[in-house]
């Protein structure tokens, strides 16, 4: 039982530094090409046109950068 603790621990901290150091991580809707694409019946790739989720850019806020940008945007708003 302690070591699943110290496991999930763990995990929870190596991504929160993972976070930190690399906020942006590749969109996995279009695997950070930033373009949407389609393959035609003769195999062939089209591009449809830009990705909806990262707006063309390829890359995505990760999930625990947004939950520290709020966090840290509430604090700032409770504090003033």
């Amino acid at each position: 039982m302690l070591t699943a603790s110290v496991l999930a621990t763990l995990a929870a901290a190596v991504y929160a530094a993972l976070c930190a150091a690399s906020p942006f991580g590749t969109c996995r809707k279009c695997d950070g090409i930033g373009v949407r694409t389609t393959t035609n019946r003769r195999g062939r790739t089209k591009v449809k046109g830009l990705c909806r989720r990262c707006k063309g850019a390829g890359k995505r806020l990760r999930v625990g950068r947004r939950l520290l940008n709020h966090s840290r945007t509430v604090h700032r708003a409770g504090t003033r």
